[in-house]
């Protein structure tokens, strides 16, 4: 099946570090989505922002600081997709995130596995991949209102 065309797109590249953030979200803000809701607008910001932020502290934990994360956004008529690229080991993000929410505790007291149960929650589509380059794709999708 065929993907439709991007009414919008764009791509950053930064480098594994967690001051990059700012410059990811001003990425964000400046991409002229068409009018939204303020509360739509803040879930892909804190998903972008868990997303970037999981590739720096935990896939590039053991890589320098130079090792390049990419980003990706794409407007589309239905939804907004966000791709984060890193260069981390393969990770299991499903078996990570059922294995939370078997915990015997509430997810969103603890430290870890909060951004997962976040990114989760916050959108329609995910997806986590592993390609031939040896690298990792976290792609979301969230419908637009």
């Amino acid at each position: 099946m065929l993907e439709p065309k991007p009414i919008k797109e764009s791509c950053l590249r930064v480098t594994t570090d967690l001051q990059a953030l700012t410059e990811v979200l001003q990425w964000f803000d400046q991409f002229e989505l068409p009018p939204l809701t303020a509360d739509f607008l803040w879930q892909c910001r804190v998903v972008l922002t868990e997303g970037f932020t999981n590739a720096v502290r935990h896939a590039h934990s053991h890589l320098p600081v130079s090792t390049a994360i990419d980003l990706e956004m794409k407007l589309f008529p239905e939804y907004l997709e966000i791709k984060v690229w890193d260069q981390g080991e393969p990770f299991d993000w499903w078996g990570k995130l059922i294995a939370i929410s078997q915990e015997d505790c509430d997810p969103l007291e603890k430290e870890g596995g909060r951004g997962l149960m976040f990114i989760k929650q916050l959108t329609d589509e995910v997806a986590y991949n592993r390609f031939a380059d040896r690298r990792n794709c976290l792609i979301v999708r969230k419908k637009i209102p």
